[in-house]
């Protein structure tokens, strides 16, 4: 975050998307770039969260907690990667970057 590291992340497989039929829903990481990032309630989780805006093929792309990219349907699951394939503490980092970002302007992440 601003260039110093927060926590680890965990998504689905890469693939390579030249359109919207190269993507298997819920199993297909999001495409490389940088995405501007809202925060508002999420109507499935009912808390507030980041929303990226604008990702190619994507709608309702969150970053909230979970511990396997099984635990998402295309989102950024947020914690540290303490073991293989999974990630801990993830509702404590999910709660700390939802504080962070309220107090920010123009949010922004890079995808690599």
């Amino acid at each position: 975050m601003n260039g110093a590291y927060f926590c680890d992340t965990i998504e689905d497989p890469v693939r390579t998307l030249k359109s919207k039929e190269d993507k298997v829903p819920g199993k297909t990481a999001i495409p490389p770039g940088i995405y501007k990032i809202i925060l508002n309630e999420s109507p499935k989780f009912k808390r507030i969260l980041p929303r990226l805006i604008d990702v190619p093929f994507f709608d309702g792309i969150l970053i909230h907690r979970g511990n396997r990219a099984s635990d998402s349907e295309g989102c950024i699951i947020v914690g540290e990667n303490k073991i293989k394939g999974k990630v801990i503490n993830s509702t404590y980092y999910e709660e700390k970057l939802v504080e962070l970002l309220k107090n920010a302007e123009d949010i922004e992440i890079e995808i690599i």
